[in-house]
């Protein structure tokens, strides 16, 4: 039984997925539906936490100040409605859930950055089975 509920929750998984960990700064591209329209709309935070890092079902939770009170959000890395996770920023830390960012304001919430290569971390693979797929058409027709 465990087997088939893990065949169903791999078809729904995305092929690549930017590795995201704690103390990040992120901009989460996410899909807002109003009505007809649909818009993309660009959340910009800290990585407070993360869950289930290699499983469908893998979630961050980013903390931002807007208009002086704190707004956290949860997002589905999987989910159809996340467009992009870009990295922006990364954090020396030292745990994974950094809830203790709640409480800081000010100069007593920054985090010491660390140097990175942010084209490497944001640029994902092309997916292999797209390209496998296109020869294959090419021969049909």
């Amino acid at each position: 039984m465990d087997s088939i509920a893990r065949k169903f929750a791999e078809q729904f998984k995305k092929d690549a997925v930017v590795d995201v960990q704690s103390g990040d700064t992120v901009k989460v591209h996410q899909k807002i539906r109003e009505g007809n329209k649909e818009r993309v709309q660009i959340f910009q935070g800290l990585v407070i936490r993360t869950d289930n890092k290699d499983s469908h079902t893998s979630r961050i939770t980013v903390r931002r100040i807007a208009s002086g009170i704190g707004v956290e959000k949860s997002f589905l890395l999987h989910s159809p409605l996340v467009v992009k996770v870009e990295v922006t920023k990364r954090s020396k830390v030292r745990r994974n859930y950094l809830t203790y960012m709640r409480t800081r304001t000010g100069k007593a919430a920054r985090l010491t950055g660390v140097d990175f290569d942010r084209n490497a971390v944001n640029t994902l693979p092309e997916t292999p089975v797209a390209v496998a797929e296109e020869p294959a058409a090419e021969a049909e027709a």
